[in-house]
């Protein structure tokens, strides 16, 4: 699925820093992740990720917010374009 539709589904974009993969963290997708996001995020930020496997220690490392605009950031916010759309509808009109 391509990054923007994941935006529009209201899915945060994620991407391993230069140098970082799954292989190179010692993943192999069964951990449960646990992402720092926050409510001030902007475009290409570094948040903190926390895997936890069965029996393993935490793997804590930093991922790219692949959110590339403002107005996608804004679509994230309200949980996708669907939600974004109905929340613009219902909101009252300023004179």
């Amino acid at each position: 699925i391509h990054r923007a539709n994941l935006v529009g589904m209201g899915v945060v974009p994620l991407q391993f820093r230069p140098g970082e993969s799954a292989a190179s963290l010692g993943l192999d997708g069964r951990e449960r992740y646990r992402v720092a996001l926050h409510d001030r995020l902007s475009p290409h930020e570094e948040v903190e990720v926390e895997a936890r496997g069965d029996g393993r220690a935490p793997v804590r490392f930093r991922v790219i917010l692949r959110v590339d605009t403002p107005a996608e950031m804004q679509v994230l916010r309200h949980g996708g374009v669907l939600p974004a759309v109905l929340r613009r509808m219902i909101e009252p009109t300023r004179p």
